[in-house]
């Protein structure tokens, strides 16, 4: 089978790993012993000003490491042990004031949770000092040893991978993994091990081309922009950018400057978007940004490995997303997506195929960690990997019937179902 593979190159390296468009219910999970019994409780979280449905808001159980995080439609599912009936649940999300209610409050279907906006203008008396925005983002650079994580810390997170063609879904990998996050100051990589994994893929439906995205956990771990400064923001690089200052907003309660910023140079693909920047302590806490792909032979060229005989392959979209979360005064990595769609023009066929793809985790539980045995007593995955083909050594039902997981909205549960059938008829 010929395959379509992205590759680093370049100035966008690591990125280059990363694809996506679709969203998905990120699911509550955790580590407990497959004979706890759990209640689920299913809802919405909606912005109570308009009623539209809130993406991306965390739902946490307080004294536990069991979370959520609601899908684009705002749904989230969250299951928790039986015997925590007096815990609470916080909700949060940026530009949202948080809410903890009492699990009393949730039920089994229908839980509709109201979020009141927090983003607002700024006076001048309430702006910090800034009034240059690429000084700030240099402050913002230089204050990374202060503001984030100085300890090598453990973290539990989920990561999911999806391939969808047109409006059928082809592919769905899962996994829970183990993340050893390096200081923010040390030059070290991060390190990531597979706990739990599994996958679905139906290649019948892929137009005898392989979507292999490379990487696997370190796709959405690598967006971590103050960790890995040198893929988009390196202090050297500040000049090649232009930034400007949008309207400033209030978010969880604490002023945030917003600063756009664009590329200069457009002779390749360019990177462009938005970094939310604590006003206080000018500490990044969300990153949107994308990357321009117009110049489609140039953007083939940087993406695209290996291609069927007779077909033009190219992106034509590429988002991203980072988000950082503050626990004891320093901030760490919390959620990163991908989002990349694929355009694939047949020489014969009248028609042309397109793929959304999407990579992203929710980082779920985190400890400060200063040994080195978890090294050395687990197997560690390649940032190369290709999760599509090294998980089946991680498989287990069991686990993925009594844990929290992400579980696919139920259209895309169907079509799983579907490949599911499928591969078993094969």
């Amino acid at each position: 089978m010929k395959e379509f593979i992205t590759y680093l190159n370049g100035k966008t390296q690591i990125l280059i790993l990363i694809f996506s468009f679709l969203f998905v219910t990120v699911e509550s999970f955790g580590f407990q012993p497959s004979d706890i019994k759990y209640v689920e409780y299913k809802g919405k979280v909606v912005n109570a000003q308009n009623g539209k449905p809130i993406s991306s808001a965390y739902l946490a159980l307080s004294n536990s490491n069991i979370s959520t995080i609601t899908n684009a439609d705002g749904e989230f599912s969250l299951k928790v042990p039986e015997d925590l009936t007096d815990a609470t649940v916080s909700i949060s999300v940026l530009g949202f004031q948080s809410k903890t209610l009492p699990l009393s409050y949730f039920k089994s279907a229908n839980t509709r949770i109201e979020l009141n906006e927090t983003v607002e203008e700024l006076s001048e008396i309430s702006l910090y000092k800034a009034t240059n925005p690429k000084l700030l983002v240099r402050e913002m650079l230089a204050k990374k040893d202060d503001n984030y994580l100085t300890s090598q810390s453990l973290m539990t997170s989920f990561y999911r991978e999806t391939i969808k063609k047109g409006w059928s879904n082809v592919s769905l990998s899962e996994a829970v993994v183990k993340i050893s996050k390096s200081p923010y100051n040390s030059s070290k990589r991060d390190l990531v091990s597979l706990y739990k994994a599994r996958k679905s893929t139906d290649y019948n439906k892929l137009d005898t081309i392989a979507l292999k995205l490379r990487g696997g956990p370190f796709n959405a771990l690598y967006l971590d922009m103050m960790k890995y400064t040198e893929y988009v923001l390196r202090p050297e690089m500040l000049d090649s950018y232009k930034f400007t200052f949008d309207d400033p907003a209030k978010i969880n309660d604490r002023y945030t400057y917003v600063v756009n910023f664009k590329e200069m140079d457009k002779s390749d693909p360019w990177y462009y978007g938005q970094l939310f920047i604590d006003a206080e302590t000018s500490t990044l806490v969300k990153a949107d940004y994308s990357l321009n792909v117009d110049d489609r032979n140039a953007a083939a060229a940087m993406f695209v490995k290996k291609k069927p005989s007779g077909a033009k392959v190219y992106p034509t979209e590429l988002n991203y997303q980072v988000d950082y979360a503050q626990k004891d005064g320093k901030w760490h990595y919390a959620y990163g997506k991908a989002q990349m769609e694929y355009v694939v023009n047949w020489k014969r066929k009248i028609f042309n195929s397109k793929y959304k793809i999407n990579s992203e985790m929710v980082v779920t539980d985190w400890q400060e960690y200063v040994s080195n045995d978890w090294r050395k007593s687990t197997d560690l995955i390649n940032p190369n990997i290709v999760m599509v083909d090294d998980v089946s050594g991680f498989a287990d039902a069991e686990f993925w019937g009594s844990n929290n997981i992400i579980e696919p909205e139920k259209s895309i549960q169907n079509a799983i179902d579907k490949i599911k059938r499928k591969i078993n008829d094969n």
